[in-house]
């Protein structure tokens, strides 16, 4: 079972002179020789280096006191996730997992071997308590492949300790400058292997090196580019052109769904969120943008798109309603919660995530997802160029988001129109997922249109969070109902549900008094 731990690590050049004397340190009160360990490790990737393109590192490692499978993911700067697993012959099929989006179907193969002679040191405060680890590493890289080249430096790495104030890594830096130790280039060992065995022209990393996928129905978004272009189509090479703006956000949104894939199987904070909201920001922008994109060809993925994000919301929409209702009959006086309102509740929460993890970790893992992000590169590769693409930016691009509001204010209107009831809730529903996609819209051209756009962004973040508060006292009115009916079927009160219900009624009704002001600034203020 692997495991996590936060690294959070400097590394320095290193000549013969070893490791300053670091007693000197501000807090540390004794440096002590741990001895030398003898690391080996072999490092893992694809034949074209997709993680280290990405700055991941996948290492089989004997030798020292954390032998085993280490797959290391960048956090920021100096700071690194490392997830063990036990040693084993072959990678174990959780962390495959993790690095499954960006290997997709292509072999993992042993790159590079780093044989490493360690002579450690623990920093400690007057305590006893460990505050860094310090190691001087002689270290020996073969290239694998590709000729079998070597390279050997020296290199000093600085650890912090579990739970280390990083601060205290600046007061050893400080100390080794004064030595005339200085910060190493690379920022990994394996970085630096790659670089210094490297043939001549290659090993470079950091270029995307995902393996282009085809587009849909067997239809290569090359071949579409090529019949519209007979009509005037083409212009994604124009410098300024609209595909340019709009192909630029659906990279982003792409490279985040690759990026976030490791974050939502490790179930980190916001993830599976983050995920969904870029699956609905390319849906959104393929719709919005259907002067510059072939539609036949984007429809076919937006529907794709469309079940990822039911995928990665099965747990997701159960789980914002139970905050809600749960928070709800937490602020309830003790007075008005009679019978086992309490537990009913508990149990209705509990049942709605069941299973529901598992789910998305097997949608995950199949085929069906993959396909989906090698027809987003092949998008993005070849994209399905329509006349608006070579067309004046502003002018294409400003329409779009224009057509975009016009929706909205279609529906807002509508809602304001009708009167209190299931017909209001349903136009206010509709009108927040076409807000959504006007906020997209501006997102994407904000970078050209500036500060309108801008605004837009803001405005349209604003109605959906009004919208989004009606919508969802909507469903949780919808599940007091359901709970309520239980409950009178088990013979229990269903009081406390009908207070609930009651005041999720004003929620609404104060969402809906307040849309007319808001959308009267919004109207007003906006260039669209």
């Amino acid at each position: 079972m692997a495991d996590t731990k936060r690294e959070i690590e400097r590394k320095y050049e290193s000549d013969e002179s070893g490791l300053p004397d670091l007693t000197g340190v501000a807090g540390v009160a004794s440096v002590i020789d741990k001895g030398v360990a003898e690391l080996d490790a072999v490092y893992y990737d694809t034949p074209d280096e997709r993680l280290a393109a990405a700055s991941i590192t996948l290492r089989r490692r004997t030798g020292g006191d954390d032998a085993g499978w280490h797959l290391k993911f960048p956090v920021s700067s100096g700071v690194r996730d490392e997830i063990r697993a036990p040693l084993s012959e072959t990678l174990p099929r959780d962390l495959a997992g993790l690095v499954r989006s960006r290997v997709r179907e292509a072999e993992l193969v042993p790159l590079v071997r780093l044989r490493s002679t360690r002579d450690v040191s623990d920093l400690l405060d007057e305590d006893g308590a460990l505050l860094a680890e310090v190691s001087v590493d002689a270290v020996h890289a073969e290239r694998l492949t590709d000729g079998g080249r070597t390279a050997q430096w020296s290199e000093i790495e600085v650890e912090l300790a579990d739970d280390g104030d990083p601060a205290f890594l600046d007061k050893v830096e400080k100390k080794l400058r004064k030595a005339g130790v200085r910060p190493s280039a690379s920022p990994s060992k394996l970085a630096r292997a790659l670089r210094e065995t490297a043939a001549t022209g290659k090993g470079k990393s950091g270029k995307d090196r995902s393996k282009k996928g085809k587009a849909p129905k067997g239809r290569t978004a090359k071949g579409e580019q090529g019949k519209k272009g007979k009509k005037g189509g083409g212009g994604v090479g124009k410098p300024g052109g609209a595909a340019e703006h709009v192909l630029a956000y659906i990279r982003v949104q792409r490279d985040a769904i690759v990026e976030l894939d490791p974050a939502v199987r490790r179930d980190l904070f916001d993830s599976v969120h983050s995920m969904r909201v870029a699956t609905r920001r390319l849906r959104s922008t393929f719709k919005s943008y259907g002067k510059v994109l072939d539609r036949t060809v984007t429809d076919p993925i937006g529907d794709e798109l469309k079940w990822l994000a039911g995928e990665l919301g099965v747990g997701r929409d159960h789980e914002v309603l139970a905050e809600r209702v749960t928070a709800a009959l937490a602020e309830m006086p003790e007075s008005l919660v009679v019978g086992s309102v309490r537990t009913r509740v508990r149990t209705w929460v509990d049942a709605g995530s069941s299973g529901s993890r598992r789910a998305l970790i097997a949608a995950l893992d199949g085929e069906r997802y993959l396909a989906l992000l090698r027809t987003l590169d092949a998008v993005i590769a070849e994209p399905p160029l329509l006349k608006g693409a070579g067309g004046d930016p502003e002018k294409v691009i400003g329409k779009a988001v224009k057509r975009a509001f016009g929706k909205v204010s279609d529906l807002v209107e509508e809602a304001l129109a009708q009167p209190s009831g299931a017909e209001r809730d349903l136009a206010m529903h509709e009108a927040r997922k076409k807000a959504k996609r006007a906020r997209y819209a501006a997102e994407a051209a904000a970078p050209l249109l500036g500060d309108p756009a801008k605004q837009l962004v803001r405005d349209m973040k604003a109605l959906q969070s009004l919208l989004g508060d009606h919508q969802d006292s909507v469903m949780a009115r919808e599940a007091l109902r359901d709970l309520a009916f239980q409950a009178g079927r088990a013979g229990e009160s269903s009081f406390t549900y009908g207070v609930l219900y009651g005041r999720e009624e004003r929620r609404a009704e104060l969402a809906e008094a307040a849309l007319p002001e808001a959308w009267h600034t919004i109207t007003a203020d906006s260039a669209f």
